[in-house]
């Protein structure tokens, strides 16, 4: 039996938007193309339900938005622009206020690849399944991001 859109999209909506939101570095973006996303895959749904990882798609799907994003009507808000819903009190605040702002600054795709290994826990393989490249591919934008993260670092330790 397969789930139905409603039931999947209200489980999936939170998640989703998590990600995107961490991916677009914009809560109203991420709204935007998680919204759009879930129209698309509602017309779908027949083809969406039968595939093995349906959650995975529906990410990939998120992934492609962003990548592909053409309206910018408003400026680029970065992730240390926006207000987290509770105050962070935590020691480690600057640390990852400045990473966030970091890898917000890194090209898209090479974004998408940081993102989707170090928040959402992908291999490889996954990688390159979401972002439509081989697996060399994505070593190579995960190592680059993290030259570039390192260098800004150690300019920030120089400082």
């Amino acid at each position: 039996m397969t789930i139905g859109f409603e039931e999947f999209a209200t489980a999936q909506v939170t998640p989703l938007l998590r990600y995107a939101t961490v991916l677009t570095g914009d809560p109203h973006l991420a709204q935007d193309v998680v919204q759009e996303v879930l129209l698309r895959a509602q017309q779908r749904w027949a083809r969406i339900a039968a595939v093995d990882a349906p959650v995975a798609y529906l990410k990939k799907m998120v992934t492609n938005e962003y990548l592909s994003w053409r309206r910018r009507l408003r400026p680029h808000v970065s992730l240390s622009d926006v207000d987290p819903p509770d105050p962070d009190v935590s020691h480690r605040y600057d640390e990852r206020e400045a990473m966030l702002q970091h890898v917000d600054k890194l090209p898209r795709k090479q974004k998408a690849a940081v993102v989707l290994r170090y928040y959402e826990g992908y291999d490889d393989t996954e990688i390159a399944a979401v972002l439509g490249c081989s697996q060399v591919t994505v070593r190579s934008h995960v190592s680059r991001a993290l030259a570039t993260l390192r260098a800004a670092h150690r300019v920030k330790e120089a400082l």
